[in-house]
């Protein structure tokens, strides 16, 4: 799958996609007025060595996909041991970077129906936290 047919899958309600140097950052903010200290994205495609050089990004079509899970997701799924080749394409592992905070990655995926489950539960997961939010700052002080 290219970069564009990727990019034409991530339709999730209430998502914005920002852009910056070819990358492509999608968060969960349907009225768009999350202020920037909160804009934490929930899926990410890095299409170049800009952030770091562990996937090769810089090769002509190479992009990689980066989701963030809940722990528990993480944890279940994701406990690769020893070394990993994060250059490796179609593999979904553990992000080479932000792993620590339950992120995984794919490079070059081929096969939506892999990587949908995960990034519908990281939508969900950026929805949940977009609501908390909105709760705490809501207006509702103390008595």
């Amino acid at each position: 799958m290219d970069l564009e047919e990727l990019k034409g899958q991530i339709t999730f309600d209430g998502v914005r996609a920002l852009e910056h140097e070819g990358d492509t950052y999608y968060l969960y903010d349907p009225h768009s007025d999350l202020p920037p200290e909160r804009q934490m994205p929930f899926v990410t495609i890095v299409t170049g060595d800009r952030h770091d050089d562990f996937s090769r990004l810089d090769e002509p079509g190479t992009y990689r996909l980066n989701i963030g899970l809940t722990k528990a997701t993480f944890t279940a799924r994701f406990q690769q041991e020893g070394e990993i080749d994060y250059a490796a394409r179609d593999v979904v592992m553990r992000h080479p970077v932000y792993g620590g905070q339950y992120w995984v990655c794919v490079v070059n995926p081929t096969d939506i129906s892999v990587i949908r489950p995960l990034m519908a539960e990281a939508y969900q997961f950026g929805v949940r936290k977009y609501n908390n939010h909105q709760a705490r700052t809501s207006g509702h002080s103390g008595q």
